[in-house]
């Protein structure tokens, strides 16, 4: 393999939009050298602004990883308990995000991934004790690291043809609007039909405020007011206290879709030591973890390593791609100069998800919350990052914040990212077909890994029909071929069985 194809080609980035604040100027000191904030277009202010909207967007993973991770049975049907996981989860995604800003210098935020989770708590736990859990995460981190390292993960990245990487962006911000509408109740599944508006229509205070958080967040959008996403998360906050305040509601009556809006009462109920006896639990069953894995099979840890590693390879790309595109970070060619830096930080939070046990850190897609604020650099995960810190002590505050006034923002936000399909050349066949497979299927299959595995796939078999098999780059067949097995993991599973 050329040395060209072992990094990403550093080119020109475009002219990054103007911030709020408005031109670019020449850097002021060694802190906006460092982090670029000059150059990208952006200002200390807009930076800390970004990284507050993202951790108002993001914060609930503090509420419900618990929920997913802490109450799952492992193998021995124990669980890690609710408490200790919000504690490791807010630690692991304050320290991941802190290392990505320092080092990527990248408006990109890591935490416990959704979806990521799931597959943990149930698919992996009930095989194996839960310190065996977070050593297969730690070596699934590890090998990403070494992808990172030997030039493989970016240049996979740059194989990729850049008219995919716009459709990965827009397949990410439909998804985002998706998460936005699900979580917020706007959209639920039907009676008799896969999805529907609301429960059979916009009945109840909840979908009242979202539904007033988005139709504030436009307007505060269109007429261009800084700090409009963050302003709009904060409002509906408010108008969520009110409500359920007046309405004296209790135990959730009025429906919220997790979290209850509600002011904590006395000290005790605000600030408080986290309980962190989680942290390297992995080393409970000893460092032999070939010994530890030999009960349920070599071929199954493989199996399950591999599956890991795949939706975190490429959840994290696209995420990369989405944000970066919708920052105007990436050049001509969808390629970021310094990927390779957001590529070690993300390896590494994933090592440190399963060092804390708080499940596979992966960078964020509501990242383009802070950079729909404006934010460019790594100021505002560092800021996400020192919430995160606090977050760990005032838990009750993180969790105030209701789906209901965090999710407007998403879907604002896939809109601008959806502005990127014009960039699309649909009149080429493969790039047309290969693209639409994979906007539509990040959504449909609530996965962004299986949005980009349909749309690779799709690109390299109408490539090969029309003739075209030399212009694919080899490592686009080769990802083809690993996804093609990936989807076809339980059929495969069947006949070997």
């Amino acid at each position: 393999m050329s040395r060209k194809h072992d990094q990403v080609r550093l080119t020109k980035l475009k002219t990054p939009s103007p911030s709020p604040s408005g031109t670019a100027k020449r850097p002021s000191g060694a802190v906006d050298r460092y982090f670029r904030i000059s150059e990208r277009g952006s200002t200390f202010g807009t930076e800390v602004r970004g990284g507050l909207a993202t951790f108002f967007a993001m914060a609930y993973i503090v509420v419900l990883n618990p929920l997913i991770i802490g109450t799952a049975e492992d193998v021995n049907g124990e669980t890690l308990g609710i408490p200790q996981v919000a504690a490791v989860t807010a630690l692991v995604a304050a320290i991941s995000c802190l290392l990505m800003g320092v080092v990527s210098r990248y408006p990109f935020a890591i935490a416990a991934g959704m979806g990521l989770n799931a597959v943990v708590a149930y698919g992996v736990a009930p095989l194996m004790p839960w310190s065996d859990v977070f050593l297969l995460i730690i070596v699934e981190g590890i090998i990403l690291l070494i992808l990172v390292l030997t030039g493989f993960r970016t240049a996979v990245f740059a194989a990729i043809p850049p008219g995919l990487k716009v459709a990965i962006a827009v397949g990410v911000g439909l998804f985002l609007a998706l998460v936005g509408l699900v979580n917020a109740g706007f959209v639920q599944p039907g009676d008799g039909t896969p999805l529907q508006l609301g429960d059979g229509g916009l009945n109840g205070w909840p979908i009242l405020v979202f539904v007033l958080g988005l139709l504030v967040t436009i307007a505060l959008y269109v007429r261009r007011v800084p700090g409009a996403m963050l302003l709009g998360i904060i409002i509906a906050t408010v108008v969520a206290l009110v409500v359920e305040a007046v309405s004296g509601g209790g135990d959730n009556e009025l429906g919220w879709s997790l979290t209850v809006p509600t002011l904590p009462t006395g000290g005790g109920d605000l600030v408080g030591l986290p309980d962190l006896s989680l942290v390297g639990m992995f080393a409970d069953g000893g460092l032999n973890f070939l010994a530890r894995w030999s009960d349920i099979g070599f071929a199954t840890v493989i199996m399950l390593i591999f599956t890991l590693l795949l939706a975190d390879f490429f959840d994290t790309m696209g995420t990369m791609v989405g944000v970066a595109h919708q920052g105007d970070l990436a050049d001509e060619e969808g390629n970021i100069s310094g990927a390779r830096e957001v590529l070690i930080a993300d390896s590494a939070g994933t090592i440190l998800g399963g060092l804390g046990s708080a499940s596979v850190a992966t960078i964020y897609a509501e990242s383009a919350a802070g950079v729909g604020e404006g934010a460019r650099t790594g100021i505002a995960p560092i800021v996400t990052g020192a919430l995160m810190m606090l977050a760990t002590l005032f838990t009750p505050l993180v969790s105030l914040v209701p789906f209901e006034a965090a999710t407007p923002v998403l879907v604002i936000v896939g809109f601008m990212m959806m502005t990127q399909v014009v960039n699309i050349d649909f009149t080429n066949p493969a790039l047309g077909l290969g693209s639409f497979m994979a906007i539509i299927m990040m959504p449909l299959t609530y996965s962004i890994a299986n949005g980009i595995g349909f749309g690779l796939l799709t690109y390299a078999f109408v490539s090969l029909v029309m003739g075209r098999a030399r212009q694919v780059h080899p490592l686009m067949w080769l990802i083809s071929v690993v996804f093609l097995i990936h989807f076809a993991e339980a059929p495969i599973n069947a006949l070997i069985g």
